[in-house]
């Protein structure tokens, strides 16, 4: 008998047809798309780009970096390369060489002079500078990053947004204290997203359903943690996806580490519990081995898009911190040990949003800590530690967290007019722990 069950791409096709229906005949004024890690947000943007072209409704494009920007410039340019590209820029930046390396992209600094083009890309920040300008539609891709103050100065933009983005990444953020906008109806640091839901409750709602980015060992346990409404399933199967490596590893924590990460997709490295600053120098110089040790074994991966294997480089490897300094530090480290592990990507989850990587390495938000701050704790940063990876996650963390947890339960004060929060990050750094607890290896 047929399986009825419809395979992991069938269920993606099914629901992109479903976006881009909704596209071409909606009568709303937006339209919302929740997309998991690695679920194919950016090949959705492209989709809908392409298909409002042919349909004569030129649109512009949004997003919240300028390394987003040109993303979205590259892939939209390799995919659609019968499309004139536009690249709107700041005249304080420059655009990298290999992003205008299409014959079909083009990058200037006034609106003006992209009138030919087929679609335009550009910065939140500098649409709100474009006035006396509209157009059918626009596409705001990794719109729960953007803060609903942004969404206003661009609102007027276009007759209808489509609003892509990851429930289940960092919110907004400020780099100063907002307590006195909480609750408030024009709070900034209320997500574009939810204040356009809350506005607006009758607007569709898209989910895609299928990670293609995770392997099924981390779609699973990612789902539950992060995504408890709109749960998601691995677009791969077990298979698909292994690590091995060419050399054999000598007895210790940082082998067994790496070793367990091949055979199940996760390790926690977990250093003796201990109070420490900011920058633990342990735990940096542990990320830093694993790192190395994974190179100097001359690891290969194989995937459904490499079946023949590939070796692992410094630039398919990242570690993610949860501040600037730390990142810092271990950059230093691997400097000092070779200067060939300087391309290995070493930075904070806020600028790790949206990148993907053969295998991660994340230093634990709340290792060493004595206490377990709101910024700490917060579910999205951890999300976005544990779900850039494509093989395996390793995790670097002091013991007791979870009994750090179990001393500090919530105790934000609750403010009216502010919807509760899911997932709750205390519970979804619990159930990761959990996860991770058994595939743990004491270090030293």
């Amino acid at each position: 008998m047929t399986d009825p069950t419809p395979s992991p791409a069938e269920l993606a096709r099914i629901a992109v047809q479903g976006v881009l229906a909704d596209l071409r005949h909606t009568r709303h004024r937006g339209l919302v798309v929740d997309s998991p890690p690695g679920a194919g947000k950016t090949t959705l943007v492209v989709q809908a780009v392409r298909a409002l072209v042919a349909a004569k409704q030129p649109c512009i494009v949004i997003a919240q970096t300028n390394h987003q920007v040109n993303d979205l410039v590259r892939r939209l340019a390799a995919q659609a390369p019968d499309l004139q590209i536009g690249r709107l820029t700041a005249h304080t930046y420059t655009v990298p060489h290999h992003v205008l390396a299409m014959a079909n992209t083009h990058s200037e600094v006034n609106i003006g002079a992209l009138d030919k083009a087929d679609v335009v890309i550009a910065t939140a920040r500098k649409w709100a500078s474009v006035r006396d300008r509209q157009w059918p539609w626009a596409i705001i891709d990794e719109a729960y990053q953007m803060r609903s103050d942004a969404l206003l100065l661009i609102a007027e933009l276009a007759h209808r947004t489509l609003f892509v983005g990851d429930p289940g990444q960092l919110d907004p953020f400020s780099t100063i204290d907002t307590p006195r906008w909480l609750g408030l109806p024009h709070d900034p640091m209320n997500s574009a997203v939810a204040v356009l839901l809350q506005k607006n409750p009758d607007l569709p709602v898209h989910s895609l359903p299928v990670s293609w980015r995770l392997p099924p060992s981390a779609a699973d346990i990612v789902s539950k943690a992060f995504y408890p409404f709109t749960g998601f399933s691995a677009g791969t199967h077990k298979p698909d996806r292994r690590m091995e490596f060419a050399t054999a590893g000598m007895r210790g924590p940082l082998d067994e580490t790496v070793d367990l990460a091949a055979l199940t997709g996760w390790a926690l490295l977990e250093l003796p519990a201990r109070h420490t600053a900011r920058i633990d120098p342990e735990a940096s110089q542990a990320a830093a081995d694993v790192a190395t040790r994974l190179l100097t074994r001359h690891a290969t991966t194989f995937c459904e898009n490499e079946p023949d294997g590939r070796a692992l480089e410094p630039a398919d490897i990242a570690i993610g911190t949860a501040h600037r300094d730390q990142a810092r530090h271990i950059q230093q480290i691997l400097h000092r040990q070779s200067p060939n592990l300087t391309g290995i990507t070493v930075d904070t989850a806020n600028r790790l949003q949206g990148r993907e990587y053969a295998v991660t390495i994340v230093v634990h938000p709340l290792s060493g800590r004595r206490d377990a701050s709101a910024f700490h704790l917060e579910a999205g940063r951890l999300c976005v530690l544990t779900s850039r990876h494509r093989h395996a996650c390793i995790v670097i963390a002091r013991a007791g967290i979870a009994d750090l947890l179990d001393a500090h339960p919530s105790t934000d004060p609750v403010h009216l007019g502010v919807p509760a929060k899911f997932p709750d990050g205390w519970e979804a750094n619990h159930h990761v722990l959990a996860h991770l607890s058994d595939h743990r290896i004491r270090g030293t």
